[in-house]
């Protein structure tokens, strides 16, 4: 049985998370946010504190961070730092009507969203968004604090460096490499 869940971030992402999480059978203790966020309702579950507060559930649930990412990954790694700090376990949280090889290897923190295709021998770092309908191919490398919008596909062979963002319906061909920290916007082809 899957422990419970701290969600870290009560946003957009947030929502994305608590279905998929939901739908794998965790059950979800609350979420942190910023302080003037306490109280409010995110779908079914409340903003039970802050950052702040991430040591007093170390020993009760993981952790998911579940702030978005686009131009920058430095408020994810932030947030990791704290819950490192504190000796709390990230979660790894898997859709269960996404496809994921028992081959692939899948970082922890990692969230794959619904209906993604993680082939064989895909590598995905820690504290990674793959997000809905994405198609991860055979070989791929994604390094850490990456997000993979909704209906990316990344063909056979690409390495894609950590803390980069890969907008939604883009397309990267095989066998190509994207530098750490790239911002790549919705719908691009990339060649080479």
């Amino acid at each position: 049985m899957n422990r419970p869940l701290i969600l870290v971030g009560g946003g957009g992402h947030c929502k994305s998370v608590i279905d998929v999480a939901e739908s794998a059978g965790y059950s979800i203790l609350g979420i942190l946010d910023k302080p003037e966020e306490v109280g409010r309702q995110v779908l079914a579950y409340k903003v039970i504190g802050t950052d702040e507060d991430i040591p007093q559930y170390v020993d009760k649930a993981e952790f998911v961070i579940t702030v978005g990412q686009i131009r920058s990954s430095d408020l994810r790694h932030s947030i990791a730092r704290r819950i490192e700090k504190a000796g709390g376990h990230f979660a790894t949280v898997i859709a269960p009507d996404a496809s994921v090889s028992e081959y692939a290897q899948i970082g922890e923190g990692t969230v794959i969203l619904h209906k993604c295709v993680i082939n064989a021998d895909a590598k995905i770092g820690r504290n990674c968004i793959i997000n809905t309908m994405a198609d991860i191919e055979h070989d791929v490398e994604i390094g850490d604090f990456c997000h993979i919008s909704t209906g990316v596909m990344v063909n056979g062979m690409t390495k894609i460096g950590s803390d980069t963002f890969i907008g939604s319906g883009s397309v990267l061909y095989n066998c190509i490499e994207i530098a750490a920290g790239s911002i790549i916007p919705a719908g691009t082809t990339v060649r080479k």
